[in-house]
């Protein structure tokens, strides 16, 4: 795996372990123990919902120890003046002229469909390390890529609001 992941993002996902640990894992074993206690489990439907829920939460929290056991650390610190994690970026795509802004985020914070683009996406690899005004290629795969313009770059801090991706 050897996703980049930064203190923080590690952080938030110790504190989901725990919180899943602790809080949601008791309640979920003792919805699983009052549906088994319903009698007959062939047809239980409850027990069913509620055993799937509990094995959620378990793969969920082995998904979470496994990233942060392979992870490779990274520093969510840049240059004011390039391009580095937490920063958002507008560009301007050389094919046709539109303009987008990304938010820079590690992988385990990353939503396209939200402007969060991860470190490791393609357009985060071109992107990284980079300054305004700098032309970029963003290489999608070896036969097909294309040019960004970096217009501008604002440096922002690493929020709460950029949640930790599930599956």
């Amino acid at each position: 795996m050897f996703n980049q992941l930064t203190q923080k993002d590690i952080a938030a996902m110790e504190a989901e372990i725990e919180e899943r640990k602790l809080i949601i894992r008791p309640k979920l074993l003792e919805s699983v123990k009052e549906a088994r206690a319903q009698g007959d489990l062939s047809e239980n439907f409850e027990y069913y919902a509620a055993k799937r829920e509990k094995n959620k939460n378990e793969s969920r929290i082995r998904f979470l120890e496994r990233m942060i056991k392979t992870a490779q650390v990274i520093s969510d610190d840049s240059k004011e003046d390039e391009i580095g994690i937490n920063n958002i970026v507008e560009v301007e795509f050389e094919e046709d002229g539109s303009i987008e802004k990304y938010k820079i985020v590690t992988t385990m914070r990353g939503n396209s469909l939200e402007g969060l683009v991860s470190v490791e996406s393609p357009i985060g690899k071109a992107l990284m390390g980079h300054k305004a005004g700098d032309k970029v290629y963003v290489q999608v795969n070896t036969e097909y890529g294309y040019y960004l313009t970096i217009r501008s770059i604002e440096n922002t801090e690493d929020s709460d609001s950029d949640k930790i991706r599930s599956f």
